[in-house]
Order: C-alpha cells, then structure tokens, then sequence
C-alpha cells in the first residue's frame, strides 16, 4: 500500500484529502506544520508529526523515513504563522530564503516546492482526490442573484483575477462595482469582514484561482469558516471559480446559507464573458 506524504496546516481540507487517501489504499503521512491543525489528522493518519513550518530539514528527514515519495501541502498557513516561523528557520529552510527574489506568497511555495523535489519527493497537484469538492457553474443555493448582484459578480471576478495576476490574493469584496476590500496578508476571513464593514452588508465576495495558478499549492477553497465570516459581516453573495475552487462541508454550508438568505454560486471566465453580452 503506497505512502502519501500530507504537509498539513489549518482547516477541514487536510482531513478531507486524508480521508480520500485512505479510500484509495493509501497510508499517510500527515506533517503538521502549524499548532492547531484538525486534531482528527492525528487520530486518523497512519503516521502524524508536529514540525514547525520552518524546519524543512527535518521534515524531509522524517518523510523519508516514513518511506514516503509522494506528497501534498494542503490547509492554511496564515501569513502571519508563516513569517513568524521564518524567523526561526533552519539551515535547509535558510537556503531557501536566501535564494528568494522577494517574499511574495507565490515565490515563498514555489522555492518550497522547488526544495522539496530537489530532495527527491514527488509534490502532487492538491486537488488529486478533492474534483469532487470543485462545483461546476451554477447558483448552488436557493436563492438566486438580482441583476445588479451579477454585475458585482461579474466585476469581482475580473478584479480577483487582477489581483491575482500580481500576487496579491484570490478574495476581493465589492458593491455597486466598488472594490470594498481586496486579500492581502491577513487572509480570506479577515478581508471578508472588512469588506463587508466598509461595504455596511449586502456586499458581495468573489474568491479566484490566480493566473497560471500553480496547483501543487494555494489552490482556493472555501467552507464553513468562509461563510461565518460572511455572516458576521453582512455579505449576502459569495461567488468562486467553478472547477477551480475546492468547497468543503458542502451541505452544511449551503443550509447555513440558504438559512440566512446568502447566496452561492459559481462561475467561470466564460460565463462571465457571456454576462457582459447581455
């Protein structure tokens, strides 16, 4: 039975791809990069660690002698997580950093990625065993957007795609085609709260894959926390990439959702074009 290296941070996406695993045969190895990732990976995982995030060195030191070839990275780590590790680092982790043109997201994970195939592991696309948590185009809730709610979307969308170009993040909030919050280094949930802040409620959130996405890491996703922020900030629509935005908790999201009248859809660069013509 093969072994599947899974380098771990916050939320429900590390169990769901663990589990997906273990459906297919799989043993995995779960590293667990950040303090408090989902205690069921280490009741779950056939071998699970705590290893800070900036000791490269003995995390490949223990893949390989869990005989592990294959991996994914898959959960958040918070940029703030992530800068405070660094500032620990390791000798193999120093490597990495001193070989960095800037410390964008992008160029942090693809030097990671870079390191870890240099040391002889194969870094699997994140969403190998999750297509069936990527939503097609489509309103998934009950309630469907007005008109002016499309446009917001429509403009979100190639304003997130903007954004993304540069780096900069995959989340914008707008209304009325005003950009209220654009994803910067505090995250997902925090640039929804203020956006949705700035925006009084009824703003609209739209999450995207960047350009020339890399999907050995960063691949979007939303869930659970994504709509509680949502709610606590007023948001009424969140709209992802369709096929390229993993959703977990699928059904417990949209009763939440359809309970308190947010709408969910997804779209893609096609539907978005077809938009306009109208």
């Amino acid at each position: 039975m093969a072994k599947v290296g899974l380098i771990a941070g916050i939320g429900v996406l590390p169990v769901e791809f663990m589990r997906a695993a273990h459906m297919l045969g799989h043993q995995v190895v779960v590293i667990s990069v950040v303090p408090d990732t989902d205690p069921i990976l280490e009741k779950e995982a056939d071998a699970f660690y705590n290893i800070s995030v900036a000791k490269l060195g003995k995390i490949f030191k223990t893949l390989k002698k869990e005989g592990v070839t294959e991996l994914t990275m898959l959960g958040k780590v918070t940029k703030e997580i992530l800068y405070k590790g660094l500032s620990f680092p390791d000798l193999k982790t120093l490597g990495v950093l001193k070989r960095l043109k800037n410390r964008k997201d992008d160029t942090i994970m693809l030097a990671i990625v870079d390191e870890i195939e240099r040391e002889g592991f194969s870094v699997l696309d994140q969403t190998v065993y999750l297509k069936p948590f990527m939503p097609k185009v489509g309103v998934l809730t009950k309630r469907q957007p007005t008109e002016e709610q499309w446009q917001d979307i429509c403009f979100g969308f190639e304003l997130a795609k903007q954004m993304g170009q540069l780096d900069i993040g995959q989340t914008v909030v707008v209304k009325h085609k005003a950009a209220m919050a654009i994803e910067a280094i505090e995250g997902t949930d925090k640039c929804i709260l203020r956006g949705g802040e700035l925006g009084r409620g009824e703003a609209v959130v739209v999450k995207t894959e960047k350009p020339n996405q890399d999907v050995r890491f960063d691949v979007p996703a939303v869930g659970i926390k994504t709509l509680m922020s949502m709610i606590d900030s007023g948001c009424n629509v969140l709209a992802v990439e369709a096929e390229k935005t993993i959703f977990v908790q699928q059904e417990d999201v949209l009763e939440m959702a359809n309970r308190h009248n947010i709408i969910i859809c997804a779209v893609d660069q096609a539907f978005v074009d077809a938009r306009k013509e109208l």
